[in-house]
This record gives C-alpha cells, structure tokens and sequence, in this order.
C-alpha cells in the first residue's frame, strides 16, 4: 500500500528532461511570435485620428398665418425637423451623409482621393434631435478638414435638395394658381353678365327698394293724417261760414276785382238811401223812383261784372252772402274765409301728395317685384365670385409662403458640436494591443505547461488505477 501510494504521479515529481526541453522550445517560439507581430503591427500600423462634430436639427415646426380681410384666412407651416412617429429625418439625414455624391465632394473640398475619403461614422441619439459624427484620418487637421468638408457637403446637397424641391412644386403650383384665376374670371364675367341682363345694379337693391318703400309708406301715413286734420277744419270752418269752399274762392275773386267793389259800393249805398227815401216820402215819389231805377242800374253792372268774373249769374241773395268788402267791419269775416281757402288749398296739396306717393309706392312694389328672384340669382352668382376669390387670394397667398420656405422639406441642421482636432490617435491603441499581446503569451504559456504537465500524469494515474 505505500509502495502504491508513492507510484501516484504529483506535480512536484520530475519528468524527462528532453520532453520539458521541447515544450519550452514551443512556448518561447509561440511568446515570440506573439510579442514580435504586436510590436510590427505597432510599428507599421499608422495612427488614425478622429475627430467628433455633432448636428442639430429643429424640433419644433413652424407656421405662418395671414388674414385677408373679407376673404378668409391662409397658412403656411414647415415639417418639424424630426418627422414624425413613423419615422426620423434624422435617418433621411443620415443616408444622404453617408451618400457617394456626398462623400465625393466633401473628399474634394477636403483635397484627398475619394477612396481613401472613408465613410463617417454617424450616431442618432435617442430622444434628442442630436447627430453625432465621428470622422477619421492621417493626422488631426486631416481628420478635422474632412469633418469640416463634410459639413459643407451635405449642406450643399440639402441646398441643392431644397431648391430641385421648390422647382418641382412650382409647376403644379402655377397650374393651381391659373385654375383658381380663370374659375374666379368666370364668376366675375357670370356675375357681370347677370347685371346686364336683369338690370341689376347691386345685391343691396332689393334691401334699396325695400328700404324706400317703406320710408314712402311712413311719409303717406303722414300725409294722410294731415289731410284728415285739414279736411276736418275746412269742414268746421265751411258749417259756421254756411259756405262751400267754392263759394269762398269766389269771394275773394269778387273782392279784389276793383270795378265789382266800386259797382258793390255804389249798390249799397243806393239801397241804402232808397230805404231813407221810401220811409221819408213814401214809395211813389219821384225822388224815391229815381233812386230806385240808380239801385237797379247799380244792380245790372253788379251782376253783369260778377257774371263776367265767375262766369255765372248770382242772385241778388248770393251776392249778399258773397259780396265782401274792404272796411275793416268785413275783417273778421275775411280772416275766416281766408282760412277756408288756406285749408282747402292745404287738403288738396296733402291730397295731392298722398296721390304721388300711392303711385311711387305702387311702382316700387311693382319693380321689387320684378327684381325679387334675379337678386336671388344675383346673390347665388355673388357667393360664387366671392369663394372664386378667397380661393384665389388664399391658393395665391399659400404659394408665396410656401416659395418661401426653404426648409419645409429639408429642415436646417445646425452645428452644435464644432469638428474637433484630436490630441491622441484613435487607433492603433498600444495599451490594448500590449494587453492582448500580454493575454495571448499567458494563456499560450499555460497551455503548454497544461498540455505537458497532462501526458505522462494520465499515463501514472492508469498504471495505479490498473495495479
């Protein structure tokens, strides 16, 4: 049992001595070449240097609004520069970056060969508008130049985007704006040609004439209750007087003729004086029948100048009641004949009046009338021209908003990183190649030591297992 006991193989137990001596061999060429492909790759590896910009783009859209009085109302807005929930400019941005026409032109802002311009590398992060780049080359300002060159590119091609992107909305646009033109001409010329036929002046016309109408309306009431008024003093005033208001206008024709007040004066005073004579000498006197025959003789020119007058023969009683004079005992009397002949001069004019306006009233109803449905037409025709034309004004307006938006399609990026100058290489790193030059000669090393040390173990662990 001892004896078995010291035949178990330990890691202590000496082994051959040409068997370790071709492990070491292995291990020290294995380490060897290692170490020396490290040290050649650092040696004639160039330093890559790489410098880090980033972009911004606007989060936020922007819109502009303008009233047109009377018309309507126009907008014009840009996209919001990180798209929408289905997708991110950002990845548009990122393609165009990365494209070959790009690439070729920042290589020659930059003054270097395409293919060896490289592709940058671009990093979107999250929940920002934020672009970040990192940008390699030969040396620091190699690096920093073709970030910059870079830079301009893109900006270049997004100009060259914006400007082939108005020009292809310009042509659809002018044939919007020229639809929009000739409809509001036909609507003008519609509108036009409906006045002309139908007479139509305005759509105001029909408020016009019921405006008038009614105005004429309240001036007949009006005149109407003035008329009654006159007409009902001019009767109290013909009841008290006992005369018509003919009557009275003969009067005063009577009164201002000189011959037939002369003929009325020497009328009176001859009854006047036969009345004297008959109850002084009785009725057959001779004075009594000469007055007698003055009076008749004044009588004949009296009713001979009256007939000439009025062109009708008055009794001795209507001259009586006619017959005025020009004493101041008449005047009381006269004043109110006056005033007959002032109210009946006054119900006639109010009459009168009342008569025109009737017929006025009588010819606007009639010309509302007519005019009633084509102002209906008219308005219809009006509506029409004045959509034609906030459709105009605004499809005008929109248009020269939207020329003026160069970033609806392509927002503006902006730098919010400058291209830095790199202090350091980015590549090759030594620490990290001496440390994996380090790891490879331990793990190398251990290997072998492993796989030496196994062989002749197994093979003294199968001899004591077997015996």
């Amino acid at each position: 049992m001892r004896r078995q006991l010291k035949e178990i193989p330990a890691l202590w137990r000496p082994f051959s001595q040409n068997r370790w001596n071709r492990y070491l061999l292995t291990m020290a060429v294995a380490n060897a070449f290692i170490w020396m492909t490290s040290i050649l790759f650092l040696l004639v590896t160039k330093p890559v240097y790489t410098s880090k910009w980033a972009l911004i783009l606007p989060s936020n859209s922007t819109a502009v609004d303008v009233n047109l009085p009377e018309i309507g109302k126009a907008t014009s807005s840009s996209g919001s520069g990180i798209g929408g929930t289905t997708y991110d400019t950002r990845a548009n941005y990122e393609y165009i970056f990365t494209s070959d026409q790009v690439l070729r032109e920042a290589a020659r802002l930059a003054g270097i060969e395409p293919h060896r311009y490289g592709k940058p590398r671009i990093k979107l992060i999250d929940n920002t508008t934020l672009m970040q780049f990192e940008v390699s080359g030969r040396s620091p300002k190699e690096a920093q130049q073709k970030s910059i060159a870079l830079y301009r590119a893109a900006q270049q091609r997004l100009n060259q985007l914006r400007e082939g992107e108005i020009r292809q909305r310009e042509g659809p646009s002018q044939r919007i704006l020229l639809a929009a033109q000739k409809k509001l001409e036909r609507a003008q010329q519609k509108v036009t040609d409906y006045k002309f036929r139908s007479g139509l002046s305005s759509p105001d016309q029909v408020k016009d004439l019921s405006s008038s109408i009614e105005q004429l309306r309240r001036q007949h009431a009006e005149i109407i209750a003035s008329r009654e008024q006159a007409s009902q003093q001019l009767a109290q005033l013909t009841s008290s007087l006992g005369l018509t208001p003919a009557q009275a206008s003969s009067a005063f024709q009577l009164q201002v003729d000189q011959i037939f007040q002369q003929y009325l004066k020497d009328y009176s005073e001859s009854t006047a004086t036969l009345k004297l004579l008959e109850a002084k000498y009785g009725n057959n006197h001779p004075r009594v029948l000469k007055e007698r025959n003055k009076r008749q003789s004044s009588y004949r020119y009296l009713i001979d100048r009256s007939r000439t007058l009025l062109g009708q023969s008055l009794t001795s009683q209507a001259i009586n009641k006619l017959a005025l004079s020009d004493s101041s005992k008449t005047g009381g009397r006269d004043i109110l004949f006056q005033n007959l002949l002032n109210f009946q001069v006054q119900e006639k004019g109010l009459h009168a009046q009342a008569s025109a306006l009737e017929f006025q009233i009588a010819n606007l109803e009639q010309r509302l009338k007519r005019v009633a449905k084509p102002q209906s037409n008219l308005e219809s025709l009006k509506r029409d021209e004045q959509i034609a034309e906030a459709v105009f004004a605004s499809t005008l307006t929109k248009l020269d908003l939207g020329q003026g938006d160069l970033f609806a399609a392509f927002p503006l990026v902006q730098l919010a990183v400058e291209p830095s100058l790199p202090d350091s290489p980015a590549a090759p790193k030594k620490k990290f190649i001496l440390a994996g030059a380090t790891a490879g000669s331990l793990f190398t090393s251990l290997g072998l030591w492993l796989l030496w040390l196994r062989k002749p173990w197994m093979k003294r662990v199968s001899r004591w297992v077997s015996s």
